[in-house]
């Protein structure tokens, strides 16, 4: 992984766009330090004021809008083939693919705004949105909202505490991690107890065969 001092290297030569990009790609599934890369981008600006802060908070949330919404219908049009094809052989009945989406359907919202704080969440969030058949409506508007509220908060905290923030990034990384460690066991744990009364109402919220796509 990179070092603080190599993000700001990289900063320095790319700009506003490698914050984008790189949180874009992020949003994707791919492992790269996008939150990181805002931090340092924001530390960056307050100490040299070579970059704008609200220029930076503004490409941040472009990038993981735009991320997350071509991984939504990468979910939405590939994940979800792949669920109804293949998923059986993997457990993933077909009320069990149902209870995803009526997860989704109920609590959809909340997963995709508060995912984007959460470490591991962030990364598939968008993907399990789509290819559990998540209103593209909503998904949009959780989407924005998480996304200006995440880049607001980590940017301009960086950016106005400076290198406080810095010496507590790792401790917030690792708290992250756990939270999202604990959230997932807490979730199958939940699930498996509550797996047919959940099931039972999945089915009358969306009744009938699963849709092809």
């Amino acid at each position: 992984m990179f070092s603080h001092h190599e993000l700001i290297h990289i900063i320095a030569i790319n700009g506003y766009w490698v914050v984008a990009l790189a949180i874009g790609l992020e949003c994707l599934g791919l492992p790269l330090p996008g939150e990181s890369i805002l931090i340092a981008a924001a530390i960056y600006a307050g100490s040299s004021h070579a970059l704008d802060i609200w220029l930076l908070i503004g490409t941040a949330a472009f990038g993981a809008i735009l991320g997350n919404t071509i991984g939504f219908w990468i979910g939405r049009e590939g994940g979800y083939r792949l669920l109804l094809r293949y998923g059986g052989r993997f457990g993933m009945t077909d009320g069990r693919i149902k209870l995803g989406q009526y997860l989704f359907l109920k609590h959809g919202g909340k997963i995709v705004f508060f995912g984007r704080f959460v470490a591991v969440l962030r990364v598939f969030v968008a993907i399990f949105a789509g290819a559990n058949r998540m209103s593209w409506r909503s998904f949009l508007f959780f989407n924005v909202a998480g996304a200006i509220v995440w880049a607001t908060l980590y940017g301009a905290g960086a950016y106005y505490l400076g290198g406080k923030l810095h010496f507590f990034t790792r401790y917030i990384a690792i708290g992250s991690a756990l939270a999202a460690v604990i959230l997932v066991a807490a979730a199958v744990i939940f699930l498996r107890r509550q797996e047919d009364r959940l099931q039972g109402e999945a089915e009358r919220a969306l009744p009938g065969p699963l849709k092809t796509p």
